[in-house]
């Protein structure tokens, strides 16, 4: 028995290689999960369930739908590029979209999922930008644009995002410790899984006088990263493990 966790891919048509190992990985391991929880970025932007199509994304979608087929629940939490998923996608794909965070007991145990980018308080920059494309109006003014002036914004966005990136410490971009605390506090869990840094390890400390864990999904840039949970434990590929 075994449950998988994943985020990060940034699936793009001019990474044919990465969209090849997503599909290798449904057919042979993800189709004999117990699920599959996908926490956000699954592609490298979204702008929308209609342009699917003009994406580039329809092998993925029938990738997904392939699980939905072979009764293997999947779990979707949209990341900071993939946060327009909606509906549509869903009944396309079969997966179950979850709020951020979420709260859930996998084999007994209660842990916490979260895309991660929320943990990120040290960047302000990105916290503004979170706030204003997680608002409902902004998204319903964002889609009722056409398609081609929607591509050309996230493309714009994602080219601005690298230039950030390239200009900041990888300490700001990283989680804040404190605010990891008071999350596992204010939900009251030992295990916390998110992706979003790119930085793949489990961390593992002392809270309050319990111990308590921090899973980091690592990214598909240049190979696949998975968590595979099972009754006995964790065992994260790649990473590494520190204390």
């Amino acid at each position: 028995m075994t449950t998988l966790f994943i985020s990060d891919l940034h699936l793009a048509p001019e990474r044919p290689e990465i969209v090849e190992l997503f599909r290798q990985f449904v057919k042979t391991e993800a189709v004999q999960a117990d699920a599959v929880y996908i926490l956000g970025d699954l592609f490298e932007y979204w702008v929308g369930d209609d342009a699917a199509e003009t994406l580039g994304h329809t092998d993925t979608l029938r990738s997904l739908a392939y699980l939905r087929d072979r009764g293997v629940p999947t779990y979707f939490m949209p990341g900071n590029r993939d946060f327009l998923i909606g509906r549509r996608f869903c009944a396309r794909t079969g997966c179950q979209l979850l709020q951020d965070p979420n709260r859930v007991n996998i084999y007994g145990r209660e842990m916490l999922l979260t895309h991660g980018d929320s943990l990120c308080t040290d960047d302000s920059e990105h916290q503004r930008f979170r706030k204003m494309v997680n608002d409902p109006s902004w998204q319903s003014a964002f889609l009722a644009q056409p398609m081609e002036q929607r591509i050309r914004l996230a493309v714009d966005a994602r080219e601005q995002s690298e230039f950030n990136k390239s200009r900041l410490p990888m300490e700001v971009m990283d989680v804040n410790q404190q605010s990891v605390e008071s999350t596992i506090r204010r939900f009251k869990i030992d295990t916390l899984i998110h992706g979003h840094t790119h930085r793949p390890a489990i961390h593992r400390f002392q809270l309050d006088g319990t111990d308590v864990q921090r899973i980091v999904l690592g990214d598909w840039y240049r190979q696949s990263s998975v968590l595979r949970l099972t009754r006995s434990g964790v065992h994260l590929t790649p990473g590494n493990l520190r204390s």
